[in-house]
């Protein structure tokens, strides 16, 4: 029985992958039959290959009965244009690990959330253990705090509205008025540091990075013991940072 499903398993995804194809050849939307005529397939199954991927989101049916393509695949192509833009920037996140010994972190804000796009450690650079998501825990991350930083005034209360500033360790700064002033009042410029703030015996700097008009971070980690070389590795991370801000703007 196995022998006969995988042979027609994947006949009929290759039958589906010809409909969307053929809806996407056309502008507006295209009739069923028409596209039973194009793809060469019996309208009985082209009609059901239709129902079934409308129904799964990949094409819809407008109200003149016709088909245009589905929200699925617009997300699954942006998708592939986030992962293409990583793959872009990973080599210089490396670059930056080996350089400091240290893990290096790359954030993005979206859809009013700061989330980690990226992480590249090693055996000599581990990563911070995440025992709070970055969603619950902007407030107490450098990689949290620097995108704070760089949002409007709108933006940033928006945030703080939806967000409770959770005690993670003694440090961490609960207080949303001192947490507004420790933003403005950076010693560091635009470079924001965590000391123990998220984890007790971990320290963080980092530096804002844009994909367009997107705001994100770009920082490292290291065992608090290493505080101290936080300030030689903000020059390197706002060299990184611009390298890596034109990498996930390009289009292509």
């Amino acid at each position: 029985m196995s022998g006969q499903q995988g042979p027609t398993l994947i006949a009929s995804v290759r039958r589906a992958f010809r409909l969307m194809e053929a809806v996407g050849a056309h502008d507006g939307g295209v009739p069923a039959k028409q596209l039973a005529r194009e793809t060469g397939l019996a309208p009985g199954t082209a009609y059901h290959l239709l129902r079934t991927m409308v129904h799964d989101g990949y094409l819809r049916r407008l109200e003149d009965g016709t088909f245009v393509l589905g929200e699925k695949l617009g997300a699954l192509h942006a998708g592939s244009r986030d992962q293409a833009a990583l793959s872009r920037v990973r080599p210089t996140l490396t670059e930056l690990r080996d350089g400091l010994s240290a893990a290096a972190y790359l954030t993005l804000y979206e859809e009013g959330e700061i989330r980690v796009a990226e992480i590249v450690d090693g055996p000599k650079a581990p990563r911070v253990d995440l025992w709070v998501g970055f969603e619950d825990a902007g407030h107490a991350t450098a990689l949290g705090k620097s995108v704070l930083r760089e949002l409007d005034a709108d933006a940033r209360a928006d945030y703080l509205s939806r967000h409770v500033l959770n005690d993670l360790t003694p440090r961490t700064v609960t207080r949303r008025a001192e947490l507004l002033r420790r933003l403005d009042a950076s010693p560091r410029g635009p470079a924001v540091t965590d000391v123990e703030e998220y984890r007790l015996g971990t320290a963080c700097v980092a530096v804002p990075v844009r994909r367009g008009d997107t705001v994100g971070s770009l920082g490292i980690s290291v065992d608090v013991s290493r505080t101290a070389c936080l300030d030689d590795a903000v020059a390197r991370l706002l060299d990184t940072a611009e390298r890596v801000s034109r990498g996930l703007s390009l289009t292509i």
